[in-house]
C-alpha cells in the first residue's frame, strides 16, 4: 500500500468557500475544519458522505494468560456473536446513525457460527503469549494487513467512502500500551491503564508483565518487527484497513485508545495516513490523551467512553455530517444578498 497526501492545491478554494458562507469567518469552529479536511480528502468543493460503515475486528491474545485483564477469554467469542445478532452497544449506535456493521473474525479462539453474517478472515485461534516470544510471525502480520485491506475493498465496492473501525479482544489494551510505548517513547507506566476494570494492584501487575515482555524482546529492532512481536491479529488488520482506506481516499473515523494506537502504527508505516483521520473522542483509558497529544490530534467528543467497538467514532459521526451539510447547504453572502459584515 502506498498512501499519499491529498493534493493541497484545492485548500485555498475550500477555505474561500467556507469563509464566504453566510456567517462570520470561523463562527462554526471545528465544523469548518472538518469540512475543509473532507473536501481536501475528496478533492471536492462539495464533499459527500456515502454509506458509512463500522468494521469490528475480533481476536484473542496469548498475553491474557498472564492475568493482565479481568475479562475472561470467552468474552471475545460471546461478544463477537452478539455483534452479529445486533444486541451489543455498537449495534444501537450503528442503527441510530445509519452505519452498516461488518464483523470480522481475525483470530478468535473459537469455532464461530457460519450463518450469522460474520466475515471469516481468521489467521489462527489467538496470538502467542508475547511474554515468552513473538505474538505472531512476520508473515502473519503481513497477512493481517492484506486481510484488513480486503475488508475496505469490499466497502469501497459497495460505494462507501467513510469508515470507522473498532475492535474486540479480551486483553487487547496490553498490546496497545506496548505499541504506544514503542512508537512514542512515552514511559510504559504512562501508557498502561485499567483496561476493562483492573484495580491499582492489577495495573501494577500489568505494567510488570509488559516490562518483562519488553525486556525479553529478541527481534531485529525494526518498527515492523516490534509491531508483530507485540501486536494482535485484530490490531494488525485494523492497521491494514486504515492504510487501504486512506489509499482509497476514505474518511477514517478513529475510535478510542486501541484504535488510536493502531493509527500510530499505521502512521509509522505510512505517515500520510494521518491526513485522512478524524478523531472521534478521547476515552477514559489511561494513556489515550497522551497518545492523542503525541499525534497532535483534536478529538471531537469527551464522554468518558472506554467501550471500544468503534462506539466513540460512530457517536461523533453526526458532527462530521453537520460539517458536510454546512459546506453544501449554507448559502453564500453574495448569493443570499446578505451584506458581508466582517
Amino acid at each position: 500500500m502506498n498512501v499519499l497526501s491529498p493534493d493541497r492545491a484545492i485548500l485555498a478554494a475550500l477555505t474561500e468557500k467556507i469563509d464566504n458562507l453566510s456567517k462570520p469567518r470561523g463562527a462554526l469552529g471545528r465544523l469548518e475544519d472538518i469540512a475543509r479536511q473532507i473536501g481536501w480528502i475528496q478533492q471536492s468543493l462539495s464533499p459527500t458522505l456515502r454509506k458509512p460503515t463500522n468494521i469490528i475486528f475480533a481476536a484473542d491474545h496469548g498475553i491474557l494468560a498472564e492475568g493482565v485483564s479481568p475479562t475472561p477469554r470467552e468474552v471475545t467469542r460471546q461478544q463477537t456473536v452478539n455483534f452479529c445478532r445486533g444486541t451489543s452497544g455498537i449495534n444501537f449506535l450503528c442503527r441510530q446513525h445509519g452505519f452498516r456493521l461488518r464483523v470480522v473474525d481475525a483470530g478468535v479462539d473459537a469455532d464461530l457460527p457460519t450463518d450469522i453474517g460474520l466475515i471469516d478472515l481468521k489467521v489462527r485461534r489467538g496470538t502467542d503469549n508475547f511474554a515468552h516470544g513473538p505474538a505472531m510471525s512476520a508473515d502473519e502480520f503481513m497477512l493481517c494487513l492484506d486481510r484488513g485491506a480486503s475488508v475496505i475493498d469490499a466497502c469501497h465496492a459497495e460505494g462507501s467512502n467513510i469508515v470507522s473501525i473498532g475492535e474486540m479482544g479480551a486483553g487487547n489494551t496490553s498490546p496497545s500500551s506496548l505499541w504506544m510505548h514503542i512508537l512514542t517513547g512515552i514511559p510504559l507506566s504512562q501508557c498502561v491503564g485499567a483496561g476493562s476494570g483492573l484495580d491499582g494492584e492489577g495495573i501494577r501487575h500489568k505494567v510488570s508483565i509488559l516490562q518483562r515482555s519488553l525486556d525479553a524482546y529478541r527481534g531485529d529492532g525494526s518498527t515492523l518487527d516490534r509491531l508483530r512481536w507485540y501486536g494482535g491479529f485484530e490490531m494488525a488488520m485494523a492497521v491494514g484497513a486504515m492504510l487501504r482506506a486512506a489509499e482509497l481516499s476514505f474518511v477514517v473515523l478513529i475510535d478510542g485508545f486501541i484504535m488510536t494506537a493502531c493509527l500510530a502504527a499505521a502512521r509509522a508505516l505510512q505517515p500520510a495516513v494521518m491526513d485522512y483521520a478524524i478523531f472521534g473522542h478521547c476515552g477514559d483509558e489511561a494513556g489515550h490523551r497522551l497518545l492523542l497529544d503525541y499525534l497532535c490530534a483534536k478529538p471531537l467528543l469527551s464522554l468518558g467512553l472506554r467501550l471500544g467497538e468503534g462506539s466513540g467514532a460512530v457517536c461523533a459521526y453526526p458532527i462530521v455530517e453537520s460539517a458536510v451539510r454546512m459546506i453544501n447547504e449554507m448559502d453564500s453572502f453574495s448569493h443570499a444578498a446578505i451584506t458581508k459584515y466582517f
